[in-house]
């Protein structure tokens, strides 16, 4: 049976049309880990796994830590934004931020 964690892997997983294979790859964990992770209820993995997980998926580790099974509310795509600003080189910080006033204009 599936815990919440599961649940809200495999839907992550499904929307952005990724395979166990393709997520595994991009996370740097085995197939075999994930499909565990999506259907057993004894898994705890640890916040390094969750953390590469989040980091594929576009969440932050807390959301796979929450309560809700809903797919990731707004607060957890722009912490998940701003972790990925964060790891930018300065030129690519500059050029987001470019590209931000210009939407802000109009």
């Amino acid at each position: 049976m599936a815990t919440q964690l599961g649940e809200k892997l495999r839907a992550l997983r499904k929307e952005r049309k990724l395979t166990l294979e393709q997520l595994a790859a991009q996370a740097k964990l085995s197939k075999s880990y994930l499909w565990e992770l999506e259907n057993r209820e004894s898994q705890r993995p640890s916040a390094e796994k969750l953390t590469a997980l989040g980091d594929v998926l576009g969440v932050t580790t807390a959301y796979f830590l929450e309560e809700d099974v809903r797919a990731p509310e707004e607060k957890h795509l722009d912490e998940a934004f701003f972790r990925g600003y964060q790891q930018l080189n300065a030129e690519g910080k500059d050029h987001l931020r470019k590209i931000l006033e210009t939407f802000k204009r109009s």
